[in-house]
């Protein structure tokens, strides 16, 4: 990227088009980006081309532009433009941007969680195959993407059956004086006891890397050559364990839907619109086995043409992920060879992009398609149900229109400690768990609030959640149509206090109590200035309640928990200055426990490896300090 440049319009009134028209002298006929702006800065589209000029003098033709792209130019207030090198630069930059500012009018994809893969770890004398999700910074050989880690752990629960690699972490390996369970059931090598050595489990861990990489048949056909010597040999005892190791290795490969050898390393990626929604279906193959799949639903992608959403897809899909040798997509792409192109540059090595009409790779793609069509059926199912319950939902509570964006809060806490407060969101597509907050009560620790106080944190979770949204102009975008507290009457009059204070008391607010004895069906639901409403227990509305309810709950518990376990994993050794984690080890170890560590004296902490004088009397002084 070389050079920007912007265009302004004389004034805010001034037409869209009038501002395209004005910047178009100022453009260079290079390769580059372009972003058209609204009069708030926001980024209303994001495109590319290979003759900046002439692609954005497109948009001054009006009589040529759909009705949704003239509302998007007439919005324009500027125009941004990025330059660079080449037309494949550009399409991978503007992928790029699309993924990180999501324009209004562009295509998107929602995709914030990353693959899990398989690690062999090359970092430890006897390494071991473990998942592993983010960042590829820890030595070893990586396999994968999975597409799930349901796919990962059952994969790694047979693995284990073929290839007795140890499973238990570093430090148990180190203090273990006896062979575990595992070893029992034939699981692990229990290299930990030395009933394996060294040059005998790094060949296990040869076969295991041949196996994932796609060297299936020679692993097997040496196991079985080993199993009929062993057989030859009359010891029958070994020859079992390589059958149940030939066993295991049949089982992963037959437990795949769809094994094609001749495919190799491959993603096929399949779309299909219907009911103005698109699904994407995206299949993982590497060493010709299946990894499982993965459906997307991109938004403002249900009229695009299939191409458009394929492209748009692709480029966004890849900006974080590793690209395999070949792209199988579903439907021929109009820039096939750009895209091929700009991936190809992205992945600093040669990447395919097929669309092939037969053989192996089309059947590949009419299967992902079959997905991706069932898989669009279930989420257009859902999303009438969904309405249908929204509409319910405002009939009983008698609200103005179905509510698009539902907020509900809970709190948890133990005798106050570790407090946290939690809001979920649902809405017509059911959970958007990606808009879930969490809060730490910060009143405890100043003292403004008193452990246990209930309706003090729902008001300091409203408080601050709401402050936002009244301050913040990009938050008005997340107004709640319906607020939902857990509890009766006190939690609702909190609620509504605190929604008045801040000048937002238009927002419906209902509290859910459950009846006498806490039974499950016997809620009651409270409103401002009316009777407590009971439902029916089959009311439909009422289990979407509760649903609701349990979610906020669950993430609450779980969100304390995570909390309370990070308080516990801390130690008092954590305090004591030039002790970081190895020197904190390694007194651990040496004593047991922080308490032993507290207990030692000056002698017993030199005695301890890295520890020197003056650490050992940093760390006496640290827990005999006067005072």
């Amino acid at each position: 990227m070389s050079e920007q440049a912007s265009a302004t319009g004389t004034s805010r009134e001034a037409s869209g088009f009038a501002v395209i028209r004005a910047a178009l002298a100022a453009l260079p006929t290079r390769p580059g980006v372009y972003r058209m702006i609204d009069a708030r800065g926001k980024v209303l589209y994001i495109g590319k081309a290979k003759n900046l000029r002439k692609r954005v003098a497109s948009y001054a033709q009006v009589s040529r532009l759909s009705i949704r792209i003239a509302r998007m130019v007439a919005q324009a207030a500027s125009l941004e433009i990025t330059t660079t090198h080449t037309e494949a630069e550009a399409l991978l930059l503007e992928a790029n941007l699309i993924k990180r500012l999501g324009p209004r009018y562009n295509i998107l994809l929602r995709d914030d969680k990353s693959f899990p893969y398989i690690l062999l770890r090359a970092d430890h004398d006897w390494p071991q195959l473990v998942k592993h999700r983010g960042a590829r910074k820890r030595p070893g050989d990586y396999f994968g993407p999975f597409a799930s880690a349901g796919a990962v752990n059952q994969t790694l629960a047979t693995l284990q059956r073929a290839f007795p690699l140890r499973s238990c972490s570093d430090n148990v390996l180190a203090g273990r004086t006896r062979p575990c369970l595992q070893y029992q059931i034939k699981r692990c090598a229990a290299p930990c006891v030395g009933r394996i050595d060294a040059d005998a489990y790094r060949a296990l861990v040869d076969e295991a890397r041949a196996f994932l990489a796609g060297r299936s048949r020679a692993v097997q056909e040496s196991l079985a050559a080993r199993m009929q010597a062993a057989s030859d040999a009359l010891d029958f005892e070994a020859a079992a364990i390589y059958r149940d190791r030939i066993r295991a290795l049949a089982q992963i490969q037959a437990s795949q839907d769809v094994n094609v050898a001749a495919v190799g390393d491959a993603d096929v990626i399949a779309v299909h619109q219907e009911g103005g929604h698109a699904c994407v279906q995206v299949f993982f193959f590497r060493a010709g086995r299946n990894y499982g799949n993965r459906a997307y639903f991109p938004s403002r992608a249900g009229r695009a043409a299939p191409a458009e959403v394929l492209a748009a897809f692709v480029g966004q899909f890849y900006q974080n992920k590793e690209l395999p040798r070949r792209v199988i997509v579903s439907h021929p792409l109009a820039d096939q060879p750009l895209i091929e192109a700009a991936l190809s540059l992205h992945a600093g090595r040669r990447v395919r992009v097929t669309h092939p009409r037969r053989g192996v790779g089309r059947n590949l793609a009419e299967n992902a398609l079959a997905n991706a069509r069932l898989a669009l059926g279930r989420k257009l199912s859902e999303s009438a149900a969904q309405k249908r319950l929204l509409e319910g939902l405002a009939e009983k509570l008698a609200l103005d229109a179905p509510p698009r964006r539902i907020e509900v809060y809970d709190n948890s806490h133990v005798a106050g400690d570790h407090a946290i407060g939690a809001m979920i969101v649902a809405g017509p597509e059911g959970l958007e768990k990606n808009a879930y907050r969490k809060f730490t009560i910060r009143g405890i620790a100043e003292g403004s609030i008193t452990p246990g106080d209930d309706y003090a944190m729902m008001r300091e979770v409203l408080k601050r959640r709401f402050t936002r949204l009244v301050k913040d102009d990009d938050a008005r975008a997340s107004r709640p149509d319906l607020v939902i507290v857990d509890g009766g009457r006190g939690q609702l009059g909190v609620a509504l206090e605190t929604l008045e204070d801040l000048g937002v008391a238009d927002i419906p607010v209902i509290g859910i109590a459950k009846g006498p004895e806490r039974n499950a069906g016997r809620e009651r639901i409270y409103r401002r200035d009316r009777a407590p409403l009971r439902l029916d227990g089959d009311d439909p509305v009422l289990y979407f309640l509760q649903r609701l309810r349990d979610e906020a709950h669950r993430f609450a518990i779980g969100t304390h928990r995570a909390k309370r376990r990070k308080a516990q994993a801390s130690s008092p050794l954590d305090e004591i200055p030039g002790v970081g984690a190895k020197r904190k080890r390694a007194l651990l170890l040496h004593f047991g426990s922080a308490r032993g560590v507290s207990e030692a004296g000056i002698v017993d902490l030199e005695r301890v490896e890295g520890i020197s004088r003056a650490v050992a009397r940093t760390v006496y002084d640290h827990f005999h300090a006067e005072g």
